[in-house]
């Protein structure tokens, strides 16, 4: 491997590693209907604005989200809103893997 494709797939692991944490995931899946504020999010996740705005710099700064500030408010959108695109796909890994296991107790 070259150093340009080792630099591409450290990038693309850093993008999947920031997708990776259960929060994380959900707000970008959240953010795939539209932008939100932190005050959004914060409504539907059980921790405190400092928790929820480094989850969304750690997305940041992975080139998943980008923010805009409007007055006091923070609204944050997916960067590229097909990053959520392999979603399907990893439900079927998930699906395929179940499957295997009740073949096992079968």
């Amino acid at each position: 491997m070259n150093e340009k494709q080792k630099a591409l797939i450290e990038a693309k692991a850093n993008v999947l590693k920031a997708l990776g944490h259960p929060t994380r995931l959900w707000m970008a899946e959240q953010l795939a209907d539209g932008e939100k504020c932190v005050c959004e999010l914060a409504e539907f996740i059980d921790a405190d604005f400092s928790t929820i705005s480094k989850h969304l710099s750690v997305l940041k700064q992975a080139g998943v989200v980008e923010d805009e500030k409007r007055g006091k408010m923070v609204y944050y959108r997916l960067r590229v809103p097909c990053i959520l695109d392999y979603m399907p796909c990893i439900e079927k890994v998930i699906r395929a893997k179940i499957d295997d296991q009740l073949q096992l107790i079968r």
